[in-house]
């Protein structure tokens, strides 16, 4: 299933002062979010100084950390909310929902 979702939307926390970004990801990957996609990810993430997480089904993942992103389960069409709040917020948003459009750069093999 070749499915691409990624819906933007900018909402404000009505705790924190700084606005947080929040994005519709979608895995596209056959093997899901493992562990070379998950380590792509925490890379980018760790590149930015905004807080950044992932949401399944409820359960939140710290994006810094590859245990917490592997334990979300995320199958071939897991349907992902990215959210960040940070001074490079909006950078990071556009990282990493690129990532997941472009299947973190993992070639299928034919």
């Amino acid at each position: 299933m070749k499915q691409t979702a990624v819906n933007s939307v900018l909402s404000i926390d009505s705790r924190m002062s700084s606005a947080i970004q929040h994005s519709l990801v979608v895995v596209k990957n056959a093997e899901g979010l493992h562990m070379r996609p998950a380590d792509k990810l925490v890379r980018a993430a760790s590149t930015f100084q905004c807080q950044i997480e992932l949401e399944r089904a409820g359960q939140v993942a710290d994006c810094r950390s590859i245990l917490s992103l592997l334990t979300l389960g995320a199958t071939e069409g897991s349907e992902l909310i990215l959210r960040a709040q940070g001074p490079d917020a909006e950078l990071a948003i556009r990282t990493i929902c690129h990532l997941f459009e472009n299947q973190f750069e993992e070639t299928t093999a034919s």
